[in-house]
């Protein structure tokens, strides 16, 4: 399936779920790597569907491919988006799956895809997540991409945090 297809299949899907959606958000994201760190990095809306969470990025600046995408605990940018704690993990599997995996990091995303310009819209849904859970912590997103292993250090980049954006208690 061309990549052409696969977004027109997914904007498809996004209107179709969005359209059922019972609440939204919209998340800021600034970078807090680089050179252009403090500053804007676009957005992402959070919607609750019937199949999880809907992420619909609207983000500009990246580099092409994939990038790390998680929740992370605590609701601070700051000091390089360290300030933001590990990855949500509200009952403490203290185990990096990914977000398809029954247990494991509630935190853990599907990983946010970059087009050759730079910039993200494809939206990912997390099957495990609801909007009411992602509220009072943060977005994070990395330099590299996401095996969803217990060895993901091992990829290039993936331990670098690069956008964050604070996700508002209500």
């Amino acid at each position: 399936m061309s990549i052409k297809k696969i977004t027109v299949l997914l904007g498809f899907l996004t209107g179709l779920l969005t359209g059922v959606a019972q609440a939204s958000l919209v998340i800021p994201m600034q970078w807090v790597a680089g050179a252009n760190s403090g500053k804007s990095a676009g957005y992402i809306r959070a919607d609750d569907t019937p199949y999880g969470l809907m992420l619909t990025p609207h983000l500009q600046g990246f580099s092409q491919g994939m990038h790390g995408f998680h929740v992370h605990a605590i609701p601070l940018c700051d000091d390089g988006g360290r300030s933001a704690g590990g990855h949500f993990d509200p009952v403490r599997t203290n185990v990096h799956l990914g977000p398809y995996h029954g247990s494991g990091h509630l935190g853990d995303l599907p990983v946010l895809m970059v087009g050759a310009d730079g910039k993200a819209t494809l939206p990912v849904l997390a099957p495990r997540l609801t909007l009411s859970e992602l509220k009072g912590h943060s977005l994070m997103i990395h330099a590299g991409g996401d095996d969803y292993s217990k060895n993901v250090q091992k990829l290039p980049g993936s331990m670098i945090r690069i956008a964050c954006g604070v996700v508002p208690w209500h």
